[in-house]
């Protein structure tokens, strides 16, 4: 288990303070617990937008699905 010394604004503080408290109790380690999940949810978002980001670039770029050999009258029967 890692440890983190960081500086945050108070306000930011007591909001994420009071908001910890309320949804995991003021029990041992509910601070480390509401930061932790904080930290997994920051990543998933990041990693998200990095998926999409991505996946529009390969939609931009486009990619071969082989040869066609019917012509699209055929295929809506014209």
């Amino acid at each position: 288990m890692g440890t983190i010394t960081i500086n945050v604004n108070d306000d930011v503080e007591k909001m994420f303070r009071d908001i910890a408290c309320a949804t995991y109790g003021k029990k041992k380690g509910y601070l480390g617990k509401a930061v932790t999940e904080a930290m997994r949810s920051w990543i998933d978002e990041i990693r998200q937008k990095e998926i999409a980001k991505n996946e529009l670039k390969l939609l931009d770029t486009g990619f071969s699905m082989g040869r066609i050999s019917v012509t699209r009258e055929e295929v809506h029967e014209r």
